[in-house]
C-alpha cells in the first residue's frame, strides 16, 4: 500500500504542476479507503513543506448536508492551507495557475491559542479564537471534470487551491456567528446568500470537528493559523475576467479578480 500511496502522491503533484487533470482515484484504485486518502494528503503536504512551503492553516469542507449527500458521506473533510495559497483581498489570481476553479465564501477564524482534540467543543473554539475575517476559498480539483468522491477530494487536499483573506479583523466577543449574513457576488451580480449556520449549524462547531478529527493524526491547530470552517453557500464557477466578492455585513468585504 505504501508504494501505491507514493505513486498517487506523485500523480497528484504532477497534475498540479502541469495543470493536466487526472483520472479519478476512485475509478483507478478500487481498494482505497478514506484513511488511505488522508495519508496521501499528508504525504503531499510533507513533500511541499520539504520544498519550502509553510502551513498557515486548515480548511473544513463538506459541511453542508447537501454536499455530504452528494458524495455519500456523513461527516466533513479537511485540507491544509499553505503560504503560497494566500491572496490578500482585492488581489488577482491567474487562471493559468488553476485547472477549473470555483469560489466559496467563508468566515475565517484566526486562532490565538492552540486547539487539540479529542474533546474540543465549539465553546473551546470560540475561546481560542483571536479574530474572525471574511474569506473566499478558491477550490480547484486535480481530478478531471470535478468527478470526485470523498476519497478523491481528501487525497487532493480537500480540493484546495487559494484562500483570499479580508483586510478587516473582528473580535468575536458577544457575536452570534450563526446569524452572520453573507452575500456572494460575481461581477456585481448577486449570486447567492448564506449565514454562519450553514457550516455545521455553527462555524465554530465545524472547527471543533476538525480539531477532534486531526487528533487521529496527532495534529494540532496552532495559534496564528487561519481556519476555514466551510462554505456559507454553494460554490460558483470563476473564469478569466471575473471579479468575485463576498459581503459579510459588520465583518467587512473580501474580493478577488481572476485574470
Amino acid at each position: 500500500m505504501n508504494l501505491l500511496i507514493n505513486e498517487i502522491v506523485e500523480d497528484l503533484l504532477e497534475a498540479e504542476l502541469t495543470k493536466q487533470a487526472m483520472t479519478p482515484l476512485t475509478q483507478k484504485y478500487s481498494n482505497l479507503n478514506a484513511r488511505d486518502a488522508y495519508h496521501i494528503q499528508l504525504e503531499v503536504i510533507k513533500q511541499k513543506i520539504s520544498s519550502g512551503r509553510r502551513i498557515i492553516g486548515k480548511k473544513v469542507g463538506l459541511t453542508s448536508v447537501a454536499m455530504q449527500q452528494m458524495l455519500g458521506v456523513d461527516e466533513p473533510d479537511y485540507g491544509h492551507l499553505l503560504d503560497d495559497m494566500k491572496v490578500m483581498s482585492d488581489g488577482k489570481v491567474k487562471m493559468n495557475d488553476l485547472l477549473s476553479p470555483k469560489v466559496e465564501a467563508e468566515i475565517g477564524f484566526i486562532l490565538g491559542e492552540d486547539l487539540k482534540g479529542p474533546n474540543v467543543t465549539w465553546l473551546d473554539v470560540m475561546m481560542a479564537t483571536k479574530y474572525i475575517t471574511p474569506t473566499l476559498e478558491i477550490i480547484d480539483s486535480r481530478i478531471a471534470d470535478w468527478k470526485i468522491q470523498l476519497i478523491d477530494t481528501v487525497a487532493d487536499n480537500g480540493s484546495s487551491a487559494k484562500v483570499v483573506v479580508g483586510k478587516q479583523l473582528t473580535e468575536i466577543d458577544g457575536m452570534d456567528l450563526r446569524s452572520i449574513g453573507m452575500s456572494l457576488y460575481k461581477n456585481g451580480e448577486l449570486i447567492s446568500t448564506g449565514s454562519g449556520a450553514a457550516a455545521l449549524g455553527h462555524p465554530a462547531q465545524a472547527i471543533a470537528w476538525l480539531a477532534n478529527k486531526l487528533h487521529e493524526f496527532d495534529i494540532t491547530l496552532k495559534a496564528g493559523e487561519l481556519i476555514l470552517p466551510g462554505a456559507l453557500s454553494g460554490a460558483i464557477t470563476a473564469e478569466a475576467g471575473d471579479t468575485v466578492s463576498a459581503h459579510f455585513g459588520r465583518l467587512g468585504t473580501v474580493s478577488v479578480t481572476f485574470e
